[in-house]
């Protein structure tokens, strides 16, 4: 029985599995952007989110703890000053899991996870979510008709 065995086992050793996490953590936080497949994506983003609540912790340990599993200071430096801030706001849920296609190889599914950005950071906080995001559009699309007219006319 797997009581209390969470994440995936991605078919490889548990050596190789943290290397591979560290990776693409390490990637993930440094470009804000990563595409690999839709297995690892989602162990990845549990990963991330993590780091980025050391960065939100803000002191030594919780720095000292990240770099034990990042290993790159430039990106623990980029952690704790620059995305920490961005979503001090946020409880959980740093990144966008979105699904691009399959692999032409193996035809395996491929994602791209990507940090929210701080706009939208704030936006979807304050908006709750992504509802109303027709309406929104629709508002910019009629102004924009409103403007057009205006400039026509």
């Amino acid at each position: 029985m797997r009581h209390l065995k969470a994440g995936r086992k991605l078919n490889r050793s548990p050596s190789h599995r943290l290397a591979l996490m560290r990776n693409l953590v390490t990637s993930l936080l440094r470009y804000e952007k990563v595409k690999t497949t839709d297995p690892k994506a989602k162990e990845v983003r549990r990963w991330a989110d993590r780091m980025i609540g050391l960065g939100k912790e803000g002191g030594l340990h919780a720095r000292r703890r990240a770099l034990g599993f990042i290993r790159d200071k430039a990106v623990v430096r980029k952690v704790f000053e620059t995305l920490a801030p961005r979503f001090k706001e946020r409880n959980g849920g740093y990144t966008r899991i979105v699904k691009v296609g399959w692999r032409r190889g193996d035809h395996a599914p491929i994602s791209v996870v990507e940090l929210l950005a701080a706009e939208a950071a704030t936006a979807e906080s304050a908006s709750g979510g992504r509802k109303g995001w027709r309406r929104s559009r629709k508002k910019e699309a009629s102004a924009k008709k409103d403007t057009v007219a205006e400039q026509n006319a």
